[in-house]
């Protein structure tokens, strides 16, 4: 079975024995022009399960930062658990999407949610939730404002900017980077077709990536078969969903393009 515990620990050991482990925090401050790997966690749904990775890294002497969105898994004291076993904590913004596009409205969101955060434990980055079923794109927001007026030191997104770094994402179930609709970046893909977590070690074995980008979702990573179960199927939806999505949106794209050339025509 992938996406279990047990195989996410396979794949930090691996990780600890090739590269630097950074925070996006960490990252930011220091800079490692190499072997770095940084490691992010955002926490959609199942607080539970991100506790349960966050003791797991701690046990490995992992610090990974963990992004929660408000309220939907703002949950104070397992994000206090998380941020005194050493990880850092980030607000996982979607104010853009809540606000329907209107900036003014969500940038008041955004400073009365940071608050709350704030209340529980320090924060100092940022990341966009993509928001799937909505328009907006959340990192927008920053075309009209600057999150460092909020005391806010980088955007996971917005802020590591390095084109020579690999990114990898579980998104989907997969490390293959199919279901995502949101995720547009400038990093690198590994572009091979990957099988399972246990590929993944093998490629990185082989290609030998010297700066490497883990997004990786809690709620995925079964800690008994139960959980692993419920996670399997809610991927399984979600996935359908986003391909019955992603046909819709091809579908308007070509209807906006086929309209377009009869104008030009």
């Amino acid at each position: 079975m992938d996406f279990t515990l047990d195989k996410y620990e396979k794949l930090l050991s691996f990780l600890q024995n090739n590269y630097g482990i950074y925070t996006v925090k960490r990252y930011l401050v220091e800079k490692p022009e190499r072997n770095f790997v940084i490691l992010r966690h955002d926490v959609d749904r199942s607080p539970k399960n991100a506790l349960k990775m966050a003791e797991l890294e701690a046990k490995l002497g992992v610090r990974s930062t963990y992004y929660f969105r408000y309220p939907y898994t703002f949950k104070q004291e397992v994000i206090k658990k998380i941020s005194e076993l050493g990880h850092e904590i980030g607000y996982h913004y979607e104010v853009l999407s809540k606000a329907r596009g209107d900036s003014e409205k969500a940038i008041q969101m955004f400073k009365s949610e940071l608050e709350e955060f704030r209340k529980v434990t320090d924060v100092k980055t940022i990341c966009m939730h993509g928001s799937p079923l909505s328009k907006y794109d959340n990192r927008k927001l920053w075309e009209h404002y600057d999150f460092r007026q909020f005391d806010i030191i980088g955007e996971a997104y917005l802020s590591i900017n390095d084109p020579e770094v690999y990114y990898l994402t579980d998104t989907g179930r997969n490390w293959n980077n199919r279901n995502n609709i949101r995720d547009k970046f400038v990093w690198k893909s590994l572009k091979r077709e990957i099988e399972n977590t246990d590929h993944l070690v093998h490629v990185l074995e082989e290609l030998k990536p010297k700066k490497l980008y883990l997004t990786v979702h809690p709620e995925r990573w079964g800690y008994n078969s139960a959980n692993w179960i419920r996670g399997w199927t809610r991927d399984l939806i979600f996935n359908i969903g986003k391909c019955v999505l992603k046909c819709h949106l091809s579908d308007l794209n070509d209807s906006k393009e086929s309209k377009e050339k009869e104008v030009y025509q």
